[in-house]
Order: C-alpha cells, then sequence, then structure tokens
C-alpha cells in the first residue's frame, strides 16, 4: 500500500513541472472501492441535510442562516440556538431547504438556549410527504482518531441547498467548554473536520453514517472566518436528554446541582473532587456538606471537577439523578434532584434598548406563512401550540385506562398494608375519603383521613389549616393532601390545577421502589411527566413511554405522582402499580409505595373504592 501512496505522489508531482510520468499508475481496486462505499454512504446521508434560512429584517433578502439536520420523517430537525436568533431574536417562523432542491416553510419547536440546541419542524409540501431522516447513533462510543463528516451550508453557498461535505478526524471526545459565557457545551466532541460559518447546526456523522453530533460555535475570542481545525460538535447523546422536552415546545433549562465543587491533587493520581459550598437545594438535603468527596454522579466516576461539570452539563434542569459522596470513612448513595441554572446563565436576545446602551436590538417580527398557524406565544415556553399536542396526546392514552370525568361526587378509597417508619414494617389499615364540598362552609373539598387509627382531617384549600396539616401523616410528606390531587387529575385533569400551571415538562428518570441495595442506574425508567400546581402546592405525574414487563407497567399509564408542600422539605412521593378493574373500564392502582425522600412511608393496598 505504502509503494501506491508513492507512485501516485511521484505522478502528481511529474506532471505539476510539467513532465510526464514514465508509465501510467495503477490505482489499487481496493482504493477504489473504499472511495465508492464513501460516495454512497455520503449520497444516502446528505438527503436529511437542512439549510436554515431567515429574512434579513434590514434588507429583506432571505439569506442563509446556518445548517441542521433531519431527524424524524415528520419533519423535525436539529440546529442550533445561535441559528435561530442570528438576528438578534427569537425567530418563530423560517424557511429551510434541502437538497431535494425544495424550500420548505418551518416553524421553531423547542429550545435549549444554554446548550445551543434549537428544534424545528418543516412543513410538509403534500399532507402524505414523509421527511428523509438521519440515524441517530451512540456519541459515547466515539474515540479520538476516528473518521468523521460534517454537512452543511458554509458562507451559505449551497443555492441548490447541496450541502457542502467535509471529512476529518475526531480529535477528543469528552471536552467542557463554556463559550463565551453564554453556551455551555458538556462532553463536547472535538473534530479536524473542516467547519466554517454557515456550518453551525450541521450534522455530524460517523463512518456508519450515524448522526453522532451537532457543530455548534467556537469562542468570539478564536472565532475567526475560515477553518481553525478545532471544531466543537454538541454530543447527540446530550441532545437526547433534552429532545423530549424540546419536542413539547419547551425552552429548556440546564441543570445545576446546588454545590460548588474544588479539586484536590488534580494533576495528581489520587485527584479527589470535594464540596466546596452547598446552596438550599435537594443535594443539601440529601446530606451534602462543605468537605464531602464527591465519588460518583450519574453513575459514572468523578476524578476532576472538569469531569464532574461534564456530566452535570448533559442533564436538564428538574432531572433526579444517583450520586455518591463519601465523609470519612462513611459512603452514602442517594437520588438527588438538580435545580436550574438560569439564574447564572444567559438567555435568549431580547428585543429593545440594548441595557449596555448600545444599538437597539431588532424587534422580531410576528410569525409569518404557512408556518405562523403552528406557533403559539405563551411565557416560559419556546412554542405552546406543541406543548398542549404534548398534552393531548398523553392524556388520550391515559383515557384508555378509565375516563373519570363524570366522577365529580365523594371518594371513598379503602387501604391495607405496611407502615414502613418503624424497625419492622408494621400492618395497617385505613382509608381516604375525599367529600367535594364537605368544608364547614360547604363550598369546598375536605379530606377524611384515617391512618392506622389516627384521623388526619385537612381542608385543602382553606387558608386557616396549620402548615403541618398539609405534609400528614407525619414522615409521609403529605400522603393525605397528595391523595386529593390525585382525585383532581383524574377527574378535573388541567381544569383541576391552576390556570398556566398545568403542562408537560418531557421525559424524566424514575425511580420504582427500591431494596435496601438499590441499583439506581439499572431501576431507573423513562417517564413523561406533566407539572402541575394547586393551591400554592406543586406536583408531578409519570406516565410510562413503553410496556414494563419486570413492573407490570403500560404505555400512557399514570405509574407515579409526588406533591410538594413545602419547598424546604421532601414532600410525598406515590408509586402506582397492579391496576386493577373498578369497573365501567376505569382502572385503579391495587398498590401505592409511599416515600418521604429516600426514607419509606408505606406500602398501601387498595382493598375497594366507592367512586361518585
Amino acid at each position: 500500500m505504502t509503494k501506491i501512496y508513492i507512485a501516485i505522489g511521484l505522478t502528481i508531482a511529474l506532471m505539476a513541472v510539467g513532465m510526464s510520468p514514465i508509465r501510467a499508475v495503477e490505482v489499487d481496486k481496493r482504493l477504489v472501492e473504499i472511495e465508492k462505499k464513501r460516495n454512497d454512504l455520503i449520497n444516502r446521508i446528505k438527503p436529511a441535510v437542512v439549510s436554515v434560512m431567515g429574512r434579513d429584517p434590514r434588507t429583506k433578502n432571505v439569506i442563509g442562516l446556518g445548517s441542521g439536520v433531519l431527524i424524524d420523517d415528520d419533519g423535525h430537525a436539529l440546529t442550533n440556538f445561535h441559528v435561530v436568533t442570528a438576528f438578534g431574536y427569537l425567530a418563530k417562523t423560517m424557511q429551510c431547504g434541502l437538497p431535494d432542491g425544495k424550500l420548505y416553510d418551518c416553524v421553531l419547536v423547542g429550545t435549549d438556549a444554554i446548550g445551543d440546541i434549537a428544534l424545528i419542524k418543516l412543513l410538509p409540501a403534500t399532507p402524505d410527504q414523509k421527511f428523509p431522516k438521519a440515524t441517530i447513533g451512540d456519541s459515547d462510543k466515539l474515540k479520538a482518531g476516528e473518521w468523521s463528516f460534517l454537512m452543511g451550508n458554509p458562507f451559505g453557498l449551497a443555492y441548490d441547498f447541496q450541502p457542502t461535505v467535509t471529512f476529518g478526524l475526531l480529535s477528543a471526545t469528552n471536552r467542557y467548554q463554556n463559550v463565551d459565557g453564554r453556551f455551555e457545551y458538556a462532553n463536547f466532541i472535538q473534530v479536524d473536520t473542516s467547519a466554517n460559518p454557515g456550518n453551525s447546526g450541521g450534522p455530524l456523522f460517523n463512518m456508519y453514517g450515524e448522526l453522532v453530533g451537532i457543530l455548534g460555535a467556537g469562542p468570539s475570542s478564536r472565532r475567526i472566518r475560515m477553518n481553525s481545525g478545532a471544531g466543537f460538535c454538541i454530543s447527540i447523546n446530550m441532545v437526547k436528554n433534552f429532545l423530549p422536552g424540546m419536542r413539547a415546545g419547551l425552552a429548556m433549562d440546564h441543570a445545576t446541582l446546588g454545590a460548588a465543587m474544588e479539586s484536590e491533587n488534580d494533576d495528581g493520581v489520587l485527584s479527589r473532587v470535594l464540596v466546596k459550598s452547598v446552596i438550599t437545594s435537594d443535594a443539601q438535603r440529601r446530606g451534602l456538606e462543605v468537605g464531602d468527596q464527591l465519588t460518583n454522579f450519574a453513575g459514572k466516576p468523578v476524578f476532576t471537577v472538569n469531569a464532574f461539570k461534564n456530566l452535570l452539563g448533559q442533564f436538564p434542569r428538574g432531572w433526579r439523578v444517583p450520586m455518591t459522596y463519601r465523609r470519612e470513612a462513611n459512603r452514602v448513595e442517594t437520588l438527588v434532584r438538580l435545580m436550574g441554572a438560569t439564574q447564572r446563565e444567559v438567555d435568549e436576545p431580547k428585543e429593545g434598548k440594548d441595557p449596555k446602551g448600545g444599538p437597539a436590538r431588532p424587534v422580531a417580527p410576528p410569525p409569518s406563512g404557512p408556518a405562523a398557524k403552528f406557533y403559539v406565544e405563551k411565557k416560559n415556553f419556546a412554542n405552546y401550540y406543541y406543548n398542549d399536542l404534548a398534552q393531548k396526546r398523553v392524556l388520550s392514552k391515559h383515557t384508555e385506562y378509565g375516563d373519570f370525568s363524570k366522577m365529580t361526587g365523594d371518594w371513598t378509597i379503602r387501604l391495607g398494608g405496611k407502615l414502613l417508619t418503624g424497625v419492622a414494617p408494621k400492618p395497617i389499615t385505613g382509608a381516604i375519603a375525599i367529600r367535594e364540598k364537605g368544608s364547614a362552609d360547604g363550598t369546598s373539598p375536605k379530606v377524611l383521613a384515617d391512618i392506622d387509627g389516627l384521623d388526619f382531617p385537612l381542608e385543602p384549600l382553606s387558608t386557616k389549616e396549620k402548615p403541618e396539616a398539609f405534609r400528614d401523616p407525619p414522615d409521609s410528606g403529605g400522603f393525605v393532601l397528595a391523595m386529593y390531587h390525585y382525585r383532581q387529575f383524574l377527574v378535573y385533569g388541567e381544569k383541576g390545577f391552576s390556570k398556566d400551571q398545568f403542562y408537560h415538562v418531557g421525559v424524566e428518570p424514575f425511580f420504582p421502589p427500591l431494596g435496601d441495595k438499590p441499583n439506581y442506574m439499572k431501576s431507573m425508567v423513562l417517564a413523561e411527566v406533566f407539572y402541575t400546581k394547586h393551591a400554592g402546592v406543586p406536583g408531578r405525574f409519570y406516565f410510562a413511554t413503553e410496556d414494563d414487563i419486570v413492573n407490570g407497567w403500560k404505555r400512557g399509564q399514570l405509574i407515579g405522582m409526588e406533591i410538594e408542600p413545602d419547598k424546604d422539605e421532601d414532600g410525598c412521593e406515590i408509586v402506582f402499580s397492579d391496576y386493577k378493574d373498578i369497573g365501567g373500564g376505569r382502572q385503579l392502582p391495587g398498590k401505592m409505595h409511599v416515600r418521604r425522600g429516600m426514607k419509606k412511608y408505606a406500602d398501601f393496598i387498595i382493598t375497594s373504592a366507592t367512586l361518585k
């Protein structure tokens, strides 16, 4: 093979100086075959590459903003957040070109401003049109030295929407970069594959033709108008965590732990990551203190602060992940809910006067064209139209297991089971009676609970109730109130909660009941989640994303819920299982596992239910 390369090199050199080679060089057939396979691969994957176009507010001309890639046949495509904000405002509608030579109208669906990702949707030219799509790969399998392709529309050159293809090496993986204080690229992929302005948002493919990354931005201090040999690609595995929320029209937020870390002996063999400070957070409630050593986060060992940032930066706000820390000889393994990071990060560009005294930022034009009808403005959402669609999809599937909307009368649920708060499990009986108009004034609900022979009455809408009543029974985190919220959801749906406080928040990890030695990563399942708030009390409802043989859940079933009566204390979590038919095509769980934080409260069995 070396002789072939030398021969080809000599031939080219002789021709360059005007001399003819003595004889023609016969190219190895293997090289021809390799080139053919590469060309076939490019032709197979390039139909999914998108040229993102926008109308310049100054010249009114349609120009190239960047690139993107289709990820399903419905027309959803990934691009950069900085591409859809290229004019200084968040574009709600735009146009996109595909290699088929056609220009399509498209609409913004969801955003991840900190991670520099946006999800857009191309509108089909005909109702039955299916778009080409990229095959999504696993970026965690990438290794430095592997070959890769970048595709996109650098400098807006692709007037026919045929993407530019560049070929190069994966230079490194698991990099971390904060780009100009605007974007956080966690676990990103560094490539020497040629990338230029206009490539932003374009796909990075491995040699199997799988989508493994999205090209991002570089720091402005290092950014030049031509390829620098160091491209930053957002890993597709990080995007996967945010994608369900973006599909639901959310403006996604990244996570923070609520604790700052520092490395000890960062360059040494015995490097450790220590807690430098802790603020009021779930991490604090899980017992994390200054000086503790963080040893494992989200199932991965942690040896440096950079490694910790790489892991943390891949998760959305609100996710729960396993965390292990050590204090002297004691090892603590727990679950921690992650806080939002927006208070310390720059959000999308704001319209109007620049607070620093610079020129006024452009005012975003209203959505226009055929895509405008697919956009609904709502605070804290990228596009509420798609959140409403996600809600209806989940609720429609859930009602297959029973329609409770007419059961607006009194409910009585009788319980058996075991109390788990003592040294040993204790058999208990009880009942939850929810009276629709049982309050003292006869106008609002009242819950009458009997748990293990003790009465726990509660008027959930009363301002006169003592705070501890909302957390009864003791050590449950508010089981009585949680059952009231459960009925509100089943009977009233969105109307059972505060205005604008009922919406889809994407997909999150959910943890079934665990034994004494839990394996959190192995037992974790993914669930679609609704956020709710009623009478000032926030809640979350979890739905199975697929049939689960191990836990006995069916896709679309309500598998859990939680409420948080006090923001500074652990609330009540309930895991539902063993669903049974109660008549009229309705199902209720036969079992309820109740816990508060990391402490088990009870395993209840529903022995009977009377719903009116």
